[in-house]
């Protein structure tokens, strides 16, 4: 049996703890401020394949109503017979904006403030080393309060880009919110991993280029692959990223095949195209 702390499970393998909590509040305050700019005709741009900035804006309302317990309009969501998460999320989601397609954008600005206040509160005395929802992208069921926790953040800071995109915008460089981004989101690959033979100690590198970047080295041990500290030794293969290409790949803005050909690759390129199969959303 696993060791336990506060019911968590060993989850060393998923590398050092993240602290997303004190970035909730300025995200907040910067999707409040991108909505209140947009025009009538970006409210109804695509954003994301079948949803419009006004659907994704009601998705984010609804993530944040799920946080608080969906405590609006009745709302209370349940697995059907044989239904797989994916599709549960999925339907759910699409429920919820079909709930509030006749909203008007101002009445989903102030509900976006309101509960998101409230979200933000309840993430602030969140409680890192216990254990929270599951990650099902990252492997672990139940994940640490601190990977669930900063797995929202991504979700928020990733819909938000979404809307920059379809509106016309790049992506927000802020250094900080894109930085534990792309921690947060390297925390799927050991479950990208775990269908890949290799032998035990054998290690691959990822590397993020630029100041918001970083490297991490994830390795083969006996029964699962590890982001866990790993003794010294030259990577079998490594993939360099630029931060755009990395955080499209995690969330499927781009595909693997595309990020592959503008990836700079050493060594054994089966275990680099292995790595590049990562997704650190529900997809």
């Amino acid at each position: 049996m696993s060791p336990q702390t506060n019911g968590v499970s060993d989850t060393s393998w998923l590398g050092a703890p993240i602290d997303a909590r004190p970035l909730f509040v300025p995200e907040s305050a910067s999707l409040l401020d991108l909505l209140r700019t947009l025009t009538a005709a970006e409210w109804n741009e695509t954003a994301v394949p079948g949803w419009s900035v006004q659907d994704l804006a009601a998705h984010i309302l609804g993530d944040y109503r799920g946080r608080l317990g969906w405590s609006t309009d009745g709302f209370r969501p349940a697995f059907a017979p044989g239904e797989t998460l994916e599709t549960f999320i999925h339907r759910v989601n699409q429920d919820w904006i079909d709930l509030h397609a006749g909203h008007s954008p101002v009445e989903l600005i102030d509900a976006l403030e309101l509960a998101g206040a409230q979200v933000n509160r309840q993430f602030e005395s969140a409680d890192l080393g216990t254990a929270g929802l599951g990650v099902s992208w990252a492997g672990a069921d139940p994940a640490p309060t601190w990977l669930d926790v900063a797995r929202e953040f991504t979700e928020y800071w990733t819909h938000r880009q979404q809307i920059r995109h379809a509106t016309g915008r790049r992506t927000d460089p802020e250094p900080r919110a894109l930085s534990t981004v792309l921690e947060v989101f390297m925390r799927a690959l050991p479950h990208t991993m775990r269908g890949t033979s290799a032998a035990v100690g054998t290690q691959v590198q990822v590397a993020i280029s630029g100041p918001v970047g970083g490297v991490w080295n994830v390795t083969a041990m006996k029964d699962r692959w590890s982001l866990a500290a790993a003794p010294n030794g030259q990577p079998t293969a490594s993939v360099t990223l630029d931060p755009e290409t990395a955080w499209r790949l995690c969330t499927r803005g781009i595909e693997p095949s595309t990020a592959l050909t503008r990836a700079q690759i050493r060594g054994d390129r089966r275990l680099a195209e292995a790595v590049c199969q990562i997704v650190s959303i529900v997809y």
